[in-house]
């Protein structure tokens, strides 16, 4: 499976960012193992069910540490059976692209 998610803790930072809080969650993704890529919006981490929504849990968890409330958005690609898909969806569009 595939997840993207975006984490956002309640008390933001003095110019209203919250970059320290998703520094430390993505830093959970990372030292996870397994496949991943952030973007402006979002961080993408592939691999079976119970271990993404593990590095998920702990993804939020980081990123909420000294606030009371965080916002989680995640959407799934749920597609037994396939992997490197992280990959592998973006060179299925990159191929039409250059024909």
């Amino acid at each position: 499976m595939i997840v993207a998610f975006s984490v956002s803790p309640s008390a933001a930072e003095e110019d209203g960012g919250v970059s320290e809080a998703v520094a430390r969650a993505v830093k959970v993704v990372r030292e996870s193992g397994l496949p991943n890529s952030t973007n402006a919006m979002f961080t993408n981490v592939e691999g079976p069910w119970d271990l993404v929504m593990d590095v998920v849990k702990r993804a939020v968890e980081a990123a909420g540490e000294g606030s009371s409330r965080v916002g989680l958005v995640l959407k799934a690609d749920i597609r037994p059976g396939y992997e490197g898909q992280l990959t592998a969806k973006v060179e299925r569009v990159e191929k039409h692209l250059a024909d």
